[in-house]
């Protein structure tokens, strides 16, 4: 392989992609790796175990297409692949290495380049492959793009397969329904008629198409009127997961010649789209329940497949079910859609981000990579080019031209992490773009116009910067269009034990470990403490007291600060000797003093592998700004 010019080429295999699914998604995916890589062939595959075989979803080779081709994995380089679940390259000599290979033969290959497709689990669902009829020597840039695109080929693999899953799932509800005795009526939140079997058309002697969009109380005596809307309320009330309910004695229906005639029925409720829907199923005395149970059950994993595909692009970080995080997932749903500029206010350590990309994920714009910065990470010199890009020469270092984060967000979404750290003069700029939609890249005269969606954060009241003179009055107003508060921690009680729960499991799972769950006493004490860190630290907690844990039991001593489990920092016993009540002089003296101790530590090394923020539990920017607010700086 040549030498590649990596963000080119990521940007013709993402514009070869970005507006295609399935299997024309594989195919321009395949098509445009080997083509960018410049390698004889390439393919994508799917695993079938139960015949250890594999398929090509799509395989190019030479500039033509192999359709149908499926190959046992005995002999291959693929074999080691799928059975070693990790990535292979052979850079030269590679029918040697495999001479039972018939299809390398064929080809004519010299060398071969692999990765497994895997799911959330790590189970291999298939594989990416480049083989070609020259050696092909070890290329950073082309290991990685080739590991980026493996990474949104497994992503399709596992849409593909949660979405046939869904279909399955419909199809034999749908099949259910059709073939059903008994006679089941879809309403609307306005009992208007939705849906309607066979067996209801057989029932009230009628055809669906006649009386969707129909009320159902037609179809009811007046008692009968005023016992359903009585039980509607009543389904309402009850739980998510629990919401349905037999009807004691039935209903009084009539059929559409105002024939009466009684019923034993059930209700149930079922939410979509931010909508109620209920599902009415009307039974003889003497028919079995089986047919019922096994539509509930089967609608109830329709459901939950497909909030399973939502997902995979929204909401799968975000852990909790307090009122106050619900709030903000409505919010979400409400704003995705639009274009709105949002402002994510939050304490450190609530993520900030999470939400962010749970915002992107579900927008119209996330086909394409949600892009972020982080303004208090990048220095001051260099934030303009970072956001904007420059010419080849614009300034010492410039050796060749560069894009900048807004133009790579063109038709997506930029998240501007801690945009309280943004410099003044950098705030005009970012204004322009976001009320004008163009920018002019360092060392240019050129105008380039971008069509970007804006999400900032900070962890600062703005407002108070405006009075202050530290942030333009005219930005944040243009920022603050739709602003998102995310609750501290402690005031998301009932998420302590869902998040450290998640916590250890996830925890466990990458230390190979087993651990006994959390105990009550274990719990209270976590939901005891107010977490000044919020979430961040409630992870870091949870990890602490699972790397000290004893034959699996989580050591809460080790993990809680020794104030949150009643002594002092210095006191190995637990014993408190000094009961007063400190200023906040006083805990910002002894803040200090630990971050100085924690810098000099490490030689004033801030972030990285064994840096202060890793020693404090701390993100690097959080260091950085309470360095700045504690005016601690290294000694010259």
């Amino acid at each position: 392989m040549s030498t590649l010019n990596e963000e080119a080429a990521i940007r013709s295999i993402l514009e070869g992609t970005a507006t295609h699914t399935g299997e024309r998604f594989f195919t321009a995916l395949v098509e445009n790796l080997a083509r960018v890589l410049n390698t004889s062939a390439a393919v994508v595959t799917e695993y079938i175990p139960e015949y250890r075989q594999l398929r090509a979803l799509a395989f190019w080779m030479d500039g033509e297409w192999l359709n149908g081709y499926e190959y046992n994995l005995k002999g291959t380089p693929a074999e080691v692949v799928v059975n070693e679940s990790r990535f292979c390259h052979f850079a030269d000599d590679v029918q040697t290495r495999f001479p039972d290979d018939p299809g390398l033969k064929r080809i004519g290959a010299v060398s071969y380049m692999g990765i497994p497709l895997t799911d959330a689990t790590g189970d291999v669902l298939g594989h990416l492959a480049i083989i070609d009829t020259k050696p092909m020597p070890q290329h950073g840039h082309a290991l990685t793009l080739f590991r980026i695109f493996a990474a949104r080929a497994g992503a399709e693999v596992r849409r593909q397969r949660a979405e046939s899953a869904v279909a399955d799932r419909e199809r034999k509800l749908a099949r259910l329904i059709d073939t059903a005795m008994d006679a089941i009526i879809e309403l609307d939140e306005n009992l208007s008629i939705t849906m309607m079997n066979p067996a209801a058309e057989k029932v009230f002697s009628c055809r669906a198409a006649g009386v969707i969009g129909n009320e159902f109380c037609d179809f009811l005596t007046s008692g009968a009127q005023l016992k359903l809307a009585r039980l509607i309320r009543d389904v309402d009330k009850l739980p998510d997961g629990e919401r349905y309910l037999w009807i004691p004695g039935g209903l009084k229906a009539q059929d559409a010649r105002s024939r009466p005639f009684p019923a034993e029925a059930s209700l149930a409720r079922f939410d979509m789209q931010r909508h109620r829907f209920y599902t009415l199923i009307l039974r003889s005395v003497h028919e079995r329940e089986a047919a019922d149970e096994k539509i509930h059950e089967l609608m109830v994993e329709s459901q939950i497949l497909r909030r399973e595909i939502e997902d995979i692009h929204r909401f799968d970080d975000i852990v909790g079910k307090s009122k106050s995080l619900r709030q903000v997932l409505q919010d979400i749903r409400q704003v995705a859609n639009a274009d709105a500029t949002i402002l994510i206010l939050g304490e450190t350590g609530t993520g900030k981000e999470l939400f962010a990309r749970a915002i992107h994920n579900a927008s119209k714009r996330s086909i394409k990579p949600l892009i972020r910065v982080n303004c208090a990470a990048i220095p001051v010199n260099l934030i303009e080019s970072e956001f904007f890009g420059h010419e080849q020469g614009a300034f010492t270092g410039a050796t060749k031209r560069r894009d900048g984060r807004f133009a790579l967000a063109d038709r997506s979404t930029i998240f501007l992490d801690e945009i309280g750290e943004l410099p003044l003069d950098l705030q005009a700029k970012l204004l322009r773009v976001l009320q004008e939609g163009e920018f002019e890249p360092v060392g240019s005269a050129k105008t380039t116009k971008v069509d970007v969606r804006v999400i900032a954060a900070t962890n600062r009241n703005l407002e108070h910067e405006v009075k202050q003179g530290k942030f333009r009055e005219d930005l944040f107003y243009r920022l603050n269009v739709f602003p998102m508060h995310v609750p501290p921690l402690r005031e998301r009680d009932d998420d302590v034990t869902i998040l450290a729960t998640t916590f250890l499991r996830r925890c466990a799972k990458k230390l190979g470990v087993k651990m006994a769950p959390l105990s009550p006493p274990c719990l209270a004490a976590l939901q005891a403490y107010d977490w000044p860190g919020n979430v961040r630290e409630l992870e870091n907690v949870i990890e602490r007291g699972a790397l000290t844990a004893r034959n699996g039991q989580f050591n809460l001593e080790r993990a809680l600060p020794a104030s949150a489990l009643g002594r002092e920092p210095d006191d190995p016993r637990g014993e408190a000797d000094d009961t007063r009540i400190r200023t906040i002089t006083e805990i910002q003296d002894l803040e200090r003093t630990n971050i100085v101790r924690a810098l000099k530590s490490v030689d004033w090394r801030v972030s990285g592998d064994n840096g202060a923020a890793e020693l404090l539990g701390m993100n690097p920017s959080t260091l950085t700004s309470r360095m700045k607010a504690l005016g601690i700086s290294r000694p010259r």
